[in-house]
């Protein structure tokens, strides 16, 4: 145990060193929102997959995946690695051509003012519960690795502070480099642990072969309608609701050039695809290893599962190598969704209220903004019980109702107008909050529902103006 949380210290402050260190290539608001545009093909895929491999992929997934094997973890892994791919195939090189600071920009320059306030609004509070998720999840490791000397709480302080420290001072810079660095800690250090568990259960074929027996490889759904109905709507939450984020445009917007920002936006979510299997082999193991420590926590708190078989099962080599891996998981996500919103809400928000600032000014905004950000997130984390795996699903719901809709049409579609684009906002956010209210469990999914009145308001809104022999007004 000693060993183990000295590790974590040493690790701690050489990861924070090195992004201290990249604060030295911040000159410009520009640097510190997406490190110049000149960032190469390695370096976008690596923060891509480091981004993404965060809290919820290490402990939310293998949480849901052991109480409801593969049907349960639609939304992430298979929803958000297609979102990456989407996003690196049809959005990332006509977004990178606008040459945008963020994504607000983008919906300011298609739809005007109102679209692109009302958007940046909705993607800001939607950080909230997913940076929420990897503060709750460096409490828990603090609070596991010193068996208890550290609480939760107290864990979740430290962590938030460290990883604000670097993101304050280096911006996009400091997120990238630390997130190449962590890639590869998080390659090796999951392979290591997967090579040494499978040891302990005699191999991988046995725990696939069991967890197929136990009906936890079945993914598609029971035929009914609300079965498919929610599990279609599980798929698309992160799938779409993810690809007008602040953070998906930042690594797109990073790239030296369009060709590096679409490739390595596929090329991240293929790999993330691959390596999300690795916890939930790593968890499902644990039932073959220690099923009496399994039952006992599945229904108590299923995400120490995983961090308590590593603590009990292996030797503290592996140990280290797990929460190597764990922590620099946790820190490049949660580095990377600090900064994001912060960034979106000084743009596109801040700046018009406060319009007439030198870029040094601006830069100082921002990272004021990344201070108070982190200390709302913090505070919240907190303050919920809910699961990792749902803080970081549920995040992507007010986005996919508000947001995607005017992004794809705003790209693909010429007849789409910022009259459409409002009433595509206005109906999707309505009717989610309206069934979320009164029909959170019915047939059909609140957010299913928001993004079908989403498209609804976008057709209606961007036809009927030109129907009625009047040309559609702009936002």
């Amino acid at each position: 145990m000693n060993a183990l949380i000295w590790f974590v210290i040493l690790y701690w402050v050489i990861s924070v060193g090195i992004g201290l260190y990249a604060a030295k290539f911040v000159n410009s608001s520009k640097d510190f929102a997406v490190a110049g545009r000149s960032l190469p093909m390695y370096v976008v895929t690596a923060t891509v997959f480091a981004t993404w491999f965060g809290s919820e992929t290490v402990l939310g997934i293998p949480s849901a995946f052991l109480k409801d094997g593969l049907r349960g973890v639609v939304a992430d892994p298979f929803g958000s690695s297609l979102c990456l791919i989407l996003v690196g195939l049809f959005f990332a090189r006509p977004l990178y051509r606008m040459n945008l600071l963020t994504i607000g920009d983008y919906y300011k320059a298609r739809f005007g003012r109102g679209v692109e306030m009302m958007i940046t609004l909705c993607i800001v509070v939607s950080y909230l519960g997913w940076v929420a998720a990897q503060i709750k999840a460096l409490g828990l490791v603090f609070n596991v690795v010193s068996g208890g000397a550290i609480s939760a709480e107290t864990g979740m302080i430290i962590g938030a502070a460290s990883v604000l420290l670097y993101t304050l001072m280096g911006g996009m810079f400091s997120v990238a480099i630390t997130d190449f660095l962590q890639m590869i800690i998080i390659v090796i250090g999951m392979l290591y642990i997967g090579w040494e568990v499978s040891g302990l259960v005699g191999g991988a074929g046995a725990v696939v072969a069991h967890a197929a027996d136990a009906g936890k490889l079945a993914l598609w759904p029971a035929p009914t309608a609300r079965e498919v109905l929610w599990f279609f709507a599980a798929w698309i939450t992160m799938m779409l609701g993810s690809i007008p984020q602040q953070d998906v445009f930042q690594r797109v917007a990073s790239s030296k050039d369009e060709q590096t920002a679409g490739r390595a936006s596929v090329l991240g979510g293929v790999l993330y695809f691959c390596f999300a299997f690795i916890p939930m082999f790593l968890a499902y193991s644990a039932t073959l290893i220690d099923p009496a420590m399994v039952s006992g926590l599945i229904d108590k708190d299923p995400q120490l599962i995983l961090p308590t078989l590593i603590m009990t099962k292996v030797p503290i080599i592996a140990q280290v190598m797990f929460f190597g891996a764990l922590l620099s998981a946790i820190k490049s996500c949660a580095s990377a969704t600090l900064l994001a919103p912060s960034v979106t809400f000084t743009e596109n928000v801040l700046k018009e209220l406060l319009p007439k600032q030198s870029d040094r000014q601006f830069l100082l905004s921002m990272r004021i903004v990344v201070l108070v950000f982190t200390v709302i997130v913090t505070a919240f984390a907190m303050n919920t019980s809910s699961s990792i795996y749902k803080m970081v699903e549920n995040a992507y719901k007010i986005t996919l109702v508000a947001a995607f809709v005017p992004l794809v049409f705003g790209l693909y579609w010429k007849r789409a107008s910022g009259q459409g684009a409002l009433l595509s906002i206005l109906l999707g956010l309505s009717s989610w909050i309206l069934l979320e209210a009164l029909a959170p469990e019915g047939l059909w999914p609140p957010q299913l529902v928001g993004v079908l009145m989403s498209l609804s308001g976008m057709l209606a809104g961007s036809l009927m103006p030109q129907l009625l022999g009047r040309p559609a007004r702009a936002a």
